[in-house]
């Protein structure tokens, strides 16, 4: 049994993802980032910088925080969706810190300062928006080649990087015209690991009668407007 400590981010998302495809038998733990709980003294003995996801292996008493370290113990606890050697496994590892450095970290910037920022500040939005489109230029080029990022097989990396992709990709387009060029094959790959009934149940954990429950001790009025859905952000 798992104990999988999370929230409705891309973050959350991908080690979700990953805990389907699976099979493995976990129980939830919301952490609410809105009302600072990843900062409670219980949560920071699993999580010591404070940050969702995070695990606890009931069955081996390992922890693990950060969610590239996460998909990589839960690879080699279940054997699963990462090669045991040669190029398909370090093509995997490549894209999977590809996402941890570059693709999550810009993303989350350009949503801060084009979304949340009380200032807009253009120099900040300009930066970030064009670092995102050179990733998804990389990301474009990478799915020409391969069908997956790795290669020919479903890795860790895809369940990394298709939460962040499918969150941000369609608002970019629809709010920067014309800053992600080409985008054809980026598409055809959300569509593909979309279809997944495993990614599908991943995308929506916590469920969304959690996350109301939740989201309610902030808001009173929460429940009438929150979407059926958490979307990753």
């Amino acid at each position: 049994m798992i104990d999988f400590y999370t929230w409705t981010t891309p973050n959350g998302r991908k080690v979700a993802i990953m805990l389907e495809e699976c099979g493995l038998a976990y129980t939830v733990h919301p952490v609410n980032i809105s009302m600072n709980q990843q900062f409670e003294p219980n949560f920071l003995k699993i999580s010591p910088n404070n940050k969702i996801p995070a695990i606890v292996d009931r069955e081996t008493g390992t922890t693990v925080f950060e969610s590239g370290a996460i998909l990589l113990y839960l690879a080699e606890k279940t054997g699963r969706f990462l090669a045991k050697s040669g190029d398909a496994r370090w093509k995997a590892v490549e894209w999977l810190m590809w996402q941890m450095a570059g693709l999550g970290p810009m993303a989350g910037q350009l949503n801060h300062f084009a979304v949340y920022a009380k200032e807009k500040i253009p120099y900040a939005i300009e930066r970030y928006s064009n670092e995102y489109a050179r990733l998804m230029g990389v990301l474009e080029k990478r799915l020409i080649e391969a069908e997956f990022l790795a290669g020919e097989e479903y890795s860790i990396a895809d369940m990394a990087a298709y939460p962040w992709v499918a969150g941000t990709l369609p608002v970019v387009v629809r709010n920067f015209k014309g800053l992600v060029k080409s985008h054809v094959h980026i598409d055809k790959w959300l569509k593909h690991i979309h279809d997944r009934p495993a990614v599908q149940r991943g995308m929506n954990v916590p469920p969304a009668r959690t996350l109301i429950a939740a989201l309610a001790l902030v808001d009173t009025d929460v429940q009438a407007s929150c979407p059926d859905e958490g979307g990753a952000t």
